[in-house]
């Protein structure tokens, strides 16, 4: 090597070795609660990286379309028990990397959900139900849902293990429909990717799975990141981060043909009715606040936009969640890069007309953080600029708008982009219900999950989810990042038999159905064989 690369760098995973890189750079991670550097170096993998790993991942997918279900359930139990070994170790390296704290979050919340989501997908994988087979047996034709091929997955920064391209859902899901996953660690976190992925090839190799069924690199250009997500030998890719990146990709893979499934952004409307307020108005500003302030407002489901009537109760609920909001101490940000874009938001807000609530401007110049920060815009004021008044600020942030009328209400709804959630609080007593009648088939056009009395932060990881929902929010409506099975069907595609001799047709598809899975016959959901 190089003088100007004498010094090691983390090995990448490829083609199940771990081999030095081909770099064309490094890069060093951040201790977000120091906001100094982390004595470890990590490289920017060249185009040859990326070449060997597609190439790797094609032998790899031949392989997965025809290795037993049983094998990726296996593995995917595996690693889960793994991960539950190494949790302590795990979780120090996520909480150096990202400043999340230890407990509750990385240790008693986040790393569970981790493996409970492994383990619902080897399950999934097992029944083979996930894989909606359609027998029509007076025209034999026969159809199932099978593996895509190789899957590239681009992990946020805000979730190092539920949502790591190494070990979270889209992890879990592409493993188990039957696809090799190439992941792209997160620069924020790339040495907890390091330890997922080494403990992923010790399970791969107890499973008997292809070694390349895992592969990882750290970094790589703009452009080999285009080349990657357009190229010819990738089944599907998905990415969870910022707009601009994720449309810069998704444009790229579009071009070529390739499925892309993109979480881009939300500012997850929460209506507050004249009724709830009344009610309960301050316990929802404490709600609203806790919701918005927790973990620094870094989810993807953070209530950002909080529409309230402009009444009393209303200037109520905005002078008690500023104070709220000026008594918590700010958390701590994921990186300089969050705080830098989470200030340019704050910033264009205000330049857009919203005022601050919020009192306290007192920063730590030791970590990254910014001070806890309310805005407040009229409605009227939002209607004439609302593409600005949805800017995406993501961190401890929020703008309240005050709406005249429940039809400026249904306006402002009206002006939204697709949103993740969206959540309507109204009296228990029903004072509400003409209200709410009104605007929630507005509301809900325009989310992929509906809530009521509910701030929207949690994101239950069940078979009914659907963490998704018109553009931005996502890059088509149809799919769920959260909740195997449905979440595996991104990473399909539908395999129909016409006509197909029965020595010829995969287990799912013949007539026995060794496999005991749900399958459609005839119009009718049933686990019989056919007679």
């Amino acid at each position: 090597m190089s003088g100007e690369f004498a010094m090691y760098t983390a090995p990448v995973l490829i083609a199940g070795e771990w081999r030095q890189a081909a770099e064309s750079g490094r890069f060093q991670p951040t201790n977000p609660t120091t906001a100094t550097g982390i004595d470890r170096w990590y490289p920017i993998s060249s185009w040859r990286d990326c070449d060997a790993a597609l190439d790797a991942a094609t032998t790899a997918a031949e392989a997965l379309r025809t290795s037993p279900a049983e094998a990726r359930a296996r593995f995917l139990e595996y690693f889960a028990d793994a991960i539950e070994a190494s949790a302590e170790e795990i979780c120090s390296l996520a909480h150096e990397e990202t400043g999340l704290p230890l407990s509750p979050r990385l240790l008693d919340v986040e790393l569970p959900r981790t493996t409970g989501q492994l383990r619902a997908a080897a399950t999934a994988a097992r029944a083979s139900s996930w894989a909606r087979a359609t027998i029509d047996t007076a025209n034999n034709i026969r159809s199932m849902h099978a593996p895509i091929g190789p899957v590239l997955i681009f992990g946020p920064n805000n979730f190092p293990l539920a949502f790591n391209g190494v070990a979270g859902g889209d992890f879990a899901a592409a493993i188990a429909a039957g696809n090799p996953v190439i992941a792209k660690a997160h620069s924020a976190h790339p040495g907890t990717c390091q330890q997922l992925a080494a403990l992923a090839a010790e399970a791969l190799a107890e499973a008997g799975l292809p070694a390349a069924t895992l592969q990882m690199i750290y970094a790589t250009s703009r452009e080999d990141g285009y080349r990657m997500v357009s190229d010819q030998r990738l089944g599907a890719a998905t990415f969870t981060g910022s707009r601009t990146a994720g449309l810069a990709l998704k444009q790229a893979a579009d071009e070529a043909g390739i499925p892309f499934y993109a979480e881009l952004s939300s500012i997850n409307p929460v209506v507050l009715l004249p009724g709830a307020l009344r009610e309960r108005g301050s316990e929802l500003a404490e709600e609203f606040a806790g919701s918005c302030l927790m973990g620094s407002g870094q989810f993807c489901t953070n209530p950002g936009l909080v529409i309230v009537p402009a009444s009393t109760e209303g200037e109520l609920f905005i002078e008690r969640a500023g104070e709220l909001f000026d008594g918590a101490t700010p958390g701590t940000l994921l990186s300089a890069g969050t705080l830098q874009g989470l200030q340019q938001a704050v910033a264009q807000l205000e330049d857009a007309g919203a005022t601050r609530v919020t009192r306290n401007t007192e920063s730590d110049e030791h970590r990254f953080c910014l001070p806890n920060t309310l805005l407040h815009v009229s409605g009227e004021t939002f209607l004439q600029h609302p593409t600005a008044f949805q800017t995406e600020a993501f961190g401890n942030a929020a703008l309240v708008v005050s709406s005249q009328s429940t039809e400026q209400t249904a306006a402002i709804l009206t002006h939204l982009e697709g949103n993740l959630t969206g959540c309507i609080y109204s009296s228990l007593a029903g004072d509400d219900d003409e209200d709410y009648a009104r605007l929630a088939p507005v509301l809900r056009a325009k989310v992929g999950r509906l809530l009521n009395d509910k701030m929207p932060t949690g994101v239950a990881v069940s078979p009914a989810m659907n963490h998704g929902g018109p553009f931005p929010a996502s890059g088509h409506p149809g799919f769920t990042a959260v909740g195997v099975p449905a979440s595996m069907i991104r990473f399909s595609k539908l395999d129909c038999y016409d006509n197909v001799r029965p020595q010829r047709l995969p287990p799912l598809l013949s007539d026995a159905n060794p496999l005991d899975a749900w399958r459609c016959v005839d119009g009718n959901w049933t686990r019989e064989p056919i007679c």
